[in-house]
């Protein structure tokens, strides 16, 4: 009973302050400053530990929790490639360390208008570099990442599989957005965070000169074959519902492990409230053990 309620608060809270904010009307830095202060409700664990520093160049978070991790994962946190930070996401990236077991690297780069496509993924292949520079092995890495993040993960591993390179041991994506076309939207009955117009604009301002259905822009257009084993969350309550289930059908379809789980009457990116709400809680257990389960020893 008491974690309905909250379920039902949180929900409320989220389509009464966040969803107003995430509006093409309002100007982009507002945005960021509104939307870093709305973050500072999704807690860290007690005892998890952070450090800004540089990898591969690139402004980073590095997120421990306890002292000897397993492995690292590059952590590309969402925001339509427009907002959002390392810094915003302690609570997720705090979590998810503690669930994994490993080292979160969570990089700040760089965001559209100001530099459009292709500078975060740039910046990603950069930090990913940065790791291997460090001593990591790719079968030590995974790479994770929410919503625009969760489509930079998977462009990420298209762009290192292109090359001939390693990709990482695994892939974990949360509410991904990976049809950036918006020509497939899901429209829930309730939607307590997204709107498709907010969604349309960075679309665009991500793009730049671009096409949308570019792969490494739009991942569900490329070629997945060849990826790690992915694990796909996603809530029923959120208009990218279509993108989680079309990416999690092709992966399988051209041989990719995957898994994908669908939380119903859940939000966008409901993994914000890990330690709150218990749900949350639960699937950032489930991405620890997925990342855990191939990270090489």
């Amino acid at each position: 009973m008491l974690q309905q309620l909250l379920e039902n608060a949180l929900r409320q809270t989220m389509n009464r302050l966040v969803r107003p904010i995430l509006n093409p009307a309002v100007p982009v830095p507002l945005q960021r400053r509104v939307v870093r202060q709305a973050y500072r409700s999704s807690i860290p664990p007690k005892g998890a530990m952070f450090e800004n520093t540089r990898v591969g160049n690139v402004p980073v978070t590095r997120t421990g929790f306890g002292n000897t991790p397993n492995g690292a994962v590059l952590y590309l946190h969402g925001g339509g490639y427009i907002i959002g930070s390392s810094n915003t996401h302690r609570g997720i990236t705090g979590h998810l360390a503690k669930t994994s077991g490993c080292s979160v690297i969570t990089p700040d780069y760089r965001l559209a208008p100001e530099f459009p496509f292709p500078a975060a993924l740039d910046d990603a292949e950069a930090c990913w570099n940065g790791l291997l520079e460090e001593g990591f092995k790719p079968e030590q890495i995974a790479v994770a990442g929410d919503s625009a993040g969760g489509g930079l993960a998977v462009a990420l591993a298209m762009r290192l599989r292109d090359k001939g390179a390693p990709v990482p041991a695994s892939l974990t994506v949360f509410s991904p957005w990976v049809d950036l076309t918006q020509d497939h939207l899901y429209a829930p009955e309730c939607e307590p965070v997204l709107q498709a117009s907010w969604t349309s604009k960075a679309a665009k301002l991500y793009a730049g000169q671009e096409s949308l259905s570019n792969p490494l822009i739009s991942p569900i257009f490329g070629d997945l074959g060849g990826l790690p084993p992915l694990l796909v969350q996603v809530g029923s309550q959120e208009i990218l519902l279509n993108d989680a289930e079309r990416l999690a059908a092709a992966a399988n379809r051209q041989d990719v492990e995957t898994r994908l789980e669908i939380y119903n009457s859940l939000w966008h990116v409901f993994q914000v409230h890990s330690g709150q709400l218990d749900r949350a809680t639960a699937a950032m257990e489930t991405a620890g053990a997925h990342i855990k389960r191939h990270l090489a020893a």
